[in-house]
């Protein structure tokens, strides 16, 4: 009976605990993401850190691929039914992601439907604008933000006579003839094609890129960015490749080494790339604004932003929801929005993230790396500098390099190219609309 005894004991025991534990188990929130290298482990400490603040919730954190095999990942999970809670999305993709109908669980809402404490008029205007609803409904949350700099080699400058970066195209030249007569390969790369000198470059002078305020006010929209002024540069950088003033090194990052390496003294890219130049140049460089045509524009408009937000999908139980919504808060917070920027160069989406970032004195130890910032804040944003929302805009980038590349490989002139672009782009908005009616 003893024996027994202490054996029911023992089983009740097992029982109870079992039961503890599992009532005590965190609930798993799934988080695909598109950041490899340096910036998934930086992803992978934002998560553990969040974990370690409370017990209720654990997000995992999962790398799906670059930006399009990530939206591509999530879209296909949704149609089975396996979706994550959160999935990492490129800003070309929010229209795509507009379009799924019953996936998204509009992050305001959800924020909202969890009781979770939200204050939209802390973000920067030029980040959140791109992802509101015309009603101005928050429809992801920001997290990846970026836009092009123009970063430059300061040793070079110095070797070659060059008192301070360049501020219009027609300086860029000047500088690369002085870099290239100092012994440098080249003047100038740069990397993700359309997003710098064309959709930014668009938005930089004031431009639009389509009709329907660049696909936001309406999805029946044209392309306009087959223009004269865009033509006249991409013409312009055209030539400029025979010298060597210009040198074409890839669609992404892949002309980052042309920069780091010392061949180029000049390229113009995200200021994301803040961590791996700092981590591969053997040179002292900087950040200045993007250069623009005086003939033009009287002056710069703003420049818009790249990276990516996170959008929640549906289908999950509501609990979980109120997890996503404190890890929401969690990612936004002052101090952990400050450290991400200060360690990638993405820019802190918040007012009071930047107000800490400047009281750490991390400006004042590196010079320019508020230059985005500044960019983007620049002026009030235009329907012409807001930002695109156009349908299929993931393929469209796709036939933009296309006739980019046949422009610096000589089959194509500028105009050619870019009507070309303009016709085969306007085919695929046909469908998405069509898709979407």
């Amino acid at each position: 009976m003893k024996v027994s005894s202490r054996l029911l004991t023992a089983a009740v025991v097992a029982v109870l605990a079992g039961s503890t534990g599992a009532a005590s188990a965190a609930t798993e929130i799934q988080w695909w993401h598109a950041m490899g290298g340096v910036n998934g482990e930086r992803v992978n400490k934002i998560a553990n850190d969040f974990n370690a603040t409370q017990s209720d919730y654990k997000i995992v954190p999962v790398y799906k691929g670059n930006y399009t095999e990530t939206m591509t990942a999530a879209i296909a999970a949704f149609r089975a039914k396996k979706q994550p809670h959160i999935v990492q999305v490129f800003e070309v993709g929010t229209a795509t992601m507009m379009a799924a109908k019953g996936a998204v669980y509009p992050v305001e809402q959800m924020m909202i439907d969890a009781g979770e404490p939200f204050d939209k008029s802390v973000y920067l205007p030029a980040v959140i604008s791109y992802y509101q609803t015309p009603q101005g409904k928050l429809l992801s949350m920001p997290f990846n933000s970026s836009t092009p700099v123009l970063w430059y080699n300061k040793d070079a400058f110095a070797k070659a006579g060059i008192s301070s970066p360049p501020e219009t195209w027609p300086q860029v030249k000047t500088a690369s003839d002085k870099l290239l007569a100092a012994g440098y390969k080249c003047g100038f790369s740069f990397g993700w094609q359309s997003w710098v000198m064309i959709e930014n470059f668009s938005a930089w002078h004031n431009i639009s890129l389509g009709t329907k305020e660049n696909g936001f006010a309406g999805i029946d929209t044209t392309f306009t960015f087959n223009n004269g002024a865009v033509k006249k540069h991409l013409s312009n950088l055209a030539s400029w490749t025979k010298d060597k003033t210009f040198v074409y090194g890839g669609r992404r990052g892949d002309s980052l080494p042309l920069f780091t390496n010392g061949e180029c003294a000049m390229w113009l890219n995200s200021s994301a790339y803040y961590g791996g130049i700092k981590k591969q140049a053997k040179f002292a460089f900087g950040q200045a604004m993007l250069p623009y045509y005086p003939k033009i524009a009287r002056k710069p408009q703003n420049s818009i932003i790249g990276g990516a937000t996170l959008w929640v999908l549906k289908g999950h139980p509501a609990d979980d929801y109120k997890g996503v919504a404190k890890f929401m808060t969690y990612l936004s917070s002052p101090e952990v929005q400050a450290w991400w920027h200060q360690e990638t160069g993405y820019v802190p989406i918040t007012t009071p993230a930047y107000e800490l970032s400047k009281k750490q004195g991390f400006y004042d130890r590196n010079p320019g790396t508020d230059t985005a910032i500044k960019q983007l804040s620049l002026n009030t944003p235009t329907p012409n500098s807001r930002g695109l929302r156009f349908g299929n805009f993931v393929q469209i980038r796709d036939i933009l390099n296309e006739e980019m590349e046949a422009i610096w490989n000589g089959s194509k002139g500028a105009g050619q190219a870019m009507d070309d672009a303009a016709s085969r782009g306007n085919k695929l908005l046909r469908k998405f609309e069509r898709a979407n009616k």
